[in-house]
């Protein structure tokens, strides 16, 4: 499980985010990243690690988040942010 208090600082506010655990894997991008239909997650500037650039809105990205949440290796993908 992804912990809040230990959140990337470049994940924009609210609930999802990816925490410091995050090894740029790629597996959640496959599911929510730039190339998808619904893209939620990307790279941070240096690649070291996934964030959330936008906040899942529609019930299509809130499925492709929950989709990377559930497949990410490392658990670094939370919901339970502020």
């Amino acid at each position: 499980m992804a912990d809040k208090t230990i959140r990337l600082p470049e994940n924009v506010p609210g609930s999802w985010y990816v925490d410091d655990t995050c090894t740029p894997c790629h597996v959640c991008l496959d599911e929510a990243g730039p190339q998808t239909d619904f893209p939620v997650l990307r790279y941070n500037d240096d690649e070291s690690k996934v964030l959330f650039f936008k906040q899942p809105e529609s019930p299509e990205e809130i499925d492709a988040a929950q989709r990377a949440l559930e497949i990410c290796p490392t658990n670094a993908i939370g919901s339970d942010g502020d």
